[in-house]
């Protein structure tokens, strides 16, 4: 039973992280109808940023708590004018163009991306400091679960449930909502879809950023491509729960890694990817929609 709540709580951990990156894929998606395929390299960014901004404080003396924190939110703060960026110059210019060439510029973002860090840092695996602080009451639960996995997790769920709130109870939300629905019809009643669509891209970058630095911190190791695993794993996620939805996102995430949890701990760690495709195959089959997706016509 032991064995169980450890495969439990790893595959917790596993899709708290895709959770969060497929709540920017399907935040975007919802609104322009855009897979960001340079998500995964966002992810990626905010993870080195944060160990080169650790590595300064560790330097200059700063405690834990205060590292984590200001690495954090150098991450996030990075990571969102990167998706600012990439917004204006890869995606805004073909927003009305056919939807084949959003989709190459965004994978031609995605392999300059991992490049540019390619080149800027090393192709080499990089330590990366525990920067999670230790909670006193979760050491009699160390078997079964640390405090990093715990972190992972409540940070999901608390994210989870303020973008929710924000988008069914806020002015921008509402915006947010609009522009998805109709966009034509929400520039005539005077929503800036130019200003929604970039605040899109920076909260997505920012829950990809923080991601990137809990998992990084979980795992101990960073390097160059590992945005573009886990980017299709999140991608996948949202998928499975139906893109566009936000609770499918975190449904997806969490079914994901459970699936490759179990599948690693009582089959074989090479049959993880197999295991979660072949849901991911299924749930398409039966439901293409997404298990909280909704089905609907579209003119042509």
């Amino acid at each position: 039973m032991e064995y169980f709540v450890q495969l439990f709580m790893g595959g917790l951990t596993r899709g708290s992280i895709y959770a969060l990156i497929a709540l920017g894929y399907t935040m975007v998606y919802g609104i322009i109808e855009l897979i960001n395929f340079a998500h995964g390299e966002i992810y990626m960014i905010g993870a080195f940023t944060a160990l080169i901004i650790a590595s300064v404080l560790t330097l200059h003396g700063f405690n834990e708590i205060a590292i984590f924190v200001l690495a954090s939110l150098a991450a996030v703060i990075y990571s969102s004018a990167y998706g600012f960026t990439i917004e204006k110059i890869a995606y805004k210019p073909l927003r009305h163009a056919p939807r084949l060439s959003p989709l190459i510029s965004a994978i031609g973002m995605s392999i300059f991306l991992q490049n540019y860090v390619l080149l800027a840092q090393t192709s080499d695996f990089l330590p990366f400091p525990g920067l999670i602080p230790e909670f006193g009451f979760m050491k009699k639960y160390e078997h079964i679960s640390s405090s990093a996995e715990l972190m992972i997790f409540l940070t999901t769920a608390v994210v989870m449930v303020i973008l929710t709130c924000v988008i069914k109870f806020t002015k921008i939300g509402k915006a947010m909502r609009a522009t998805a629905q109709d966009r034509k019809m929400a520039m005539l009643v005077g929503v800036d879809i130019n200003r929604i669509i970039s605040i899109t891209f920076i909260i997505g970058s920012a829950l990809a950023a923080v991601g990137g630095v809990l998992i990084a911190s979980h795992i101990g190791q960073i390097n160059f491509y590992i945005g573009f695993i886990v980017g299709i794993k999140a991608f996948t996620a949202a998928v499975l729960g139906g893109i566009g939805s936000i609770p499918g996102a975190v449904l997806g995430g969490f079914i994901l890694g459970w699936t490759e949890s179990f599948a690693t701990g009582y089959v074989s760690s090479d049959y993880e990817d197999v295991f979660a495709f072949a849901l991911l195959v299924l749930i398409l089959i039966f439901r293409p929609a997404g298990l909280l997706g909704k089905s609907g016509s579209q003119k042509v």
